[in-house]
């Protein structure tokens, strides 16, 4: 007669077993599924090219284009003048997309001077007529953005603009940018009469009301216009897009400076690294537009300084 098995023993036997068959497939499941590590967020920051920073070599459009890509950038603001005299002069439109996607750039962004932003009611219809047409031209580029700072009451003697208005003809040129698919930049002129400090465009970007509003800064013009950059995170992370960097010698006041004194990030004094640290945002790369207006660097061989425009701008993203 067999010997009685006891409850225990019978538990024993079946958890062996059932152990013994389950591991040798739980290893198999694992090899077939690894694990994969998370995927990677956008790069922090995406190096541009603005064309002031070759605009006096005066090598036209095109020429533009090929010695920015040839010296490694993907992304360039272009001035909507340039883009213009290429087509007053014969170029297509299909041609200037077929030479983007050869060279492999995109355009981030426009440099616009539509006074949109006047008293004078006959001098702003006209200029909000000239923003639809170059915001219409932008888009058959594949261009998504365009600059609108303070052009018509930038000078010293001109009037002051009471921001609810501005904030209302802001709107107005951002209706234009839900029709042509071009978003109108509120651009800080840090020497202009009128939204020359960070409070001014922030207010009118707030009180226009509309979702697509954004700010375009810049290093320069927050320092010549005498903001904090410490108010640089009240902007909030959908407001930055484009970002102007640049940098500025020692010894200067803000009251002197002018544009022409602009150099490379990292040849001078400006809180480069600070700055970028505040409007960093892991949702998104922002794009950072070198512009200076150098007349040494126009004097040197154009593909030396979009090289070197490469290099120090790789430099100053590696340090944030």
């Amino acid at each position: 007669m067999a010997q009685s098995v006891t409850r225990r023993q019978l538990l024993t036997t079946l958890t062996a077993a059932v152990g013994a068959s389950v591991t040798p497939a739980s290893a198999t499941t694992q090899s077939a599924f690894p694990q994969t590590a998370p995927m990677a967020g956008p790069p922090p920051f995406t190096p541009c090219l603005n064309m002031s920073t070759l605009r006096g070599h005066k090598l036209g459009f095109v020429k533009e284009l090929e010695t920015a890509s040839k010296a490694g950038f993907r992304s360039v603001e272009v001035w909507i003048d340039s883009l213009q005299e290429y087509v007053k002069s014969g170029g297509t439109v299909a041609d200037a997309r077929k030479r983007l996607s050869d060279l492999g750039i995109r355009i981030e962004n426009a440099i616009g001077f539509a006074p949109w932003i006047v008293d004078d009611e006959t001098v702003r219809a006209k200029g909000v007529e000239q923003m639809k047409r170059e915001m219409e031209l932008l888009a058959q580029v594949g261009c998504k953005r365009v600059a609108t700072p303070s052009v018509g009451a930038q000078a010293p003697d001109a009037p002051v603009i009471d921001l609810r208005k501005a904030a209302e003809r802001y709107r107005a040129i951002l209706e234009l940018g839900d029709q042509t698919g071009v978003v109108p930049q509120l651009e800080m002129w840090g020497f202009s009469k009128n939204l020359s400090r960070l409070s001014d465009v922030m207010y009118v970007a707030i009180e226009s009301g509309h979702p697509s509003a954004r700010l375009l800064l810049d290093i320069y013009h927050i320092f010549k216009g005498g903001s904090s950059i410490d108010s640089l995170p009240l902007i909030g992370k959908p407001g930055i897009e484009v970002f102007h960097v640049n940098d500025y010698p020692a010894n200067m006041t803000r009251q002197a400076i002018v544009d022409a004194d602009r150099v490379y990030p990292g040849d001078g004094v400006a809180p480069i690294k600070e700055t970028l640290t505040k409007i960093k945002d892991p949702s998104k790369s922002i794009i950072l537009s070198l512009e200076v207006f150098n007349k040494n660097y126009y004097a040197q061989d154009a593909m030396t300084v979009a090289k070197t425009s490469m290099e120090k701008m790789k430099k100053m993203i590696a340090g944030v």
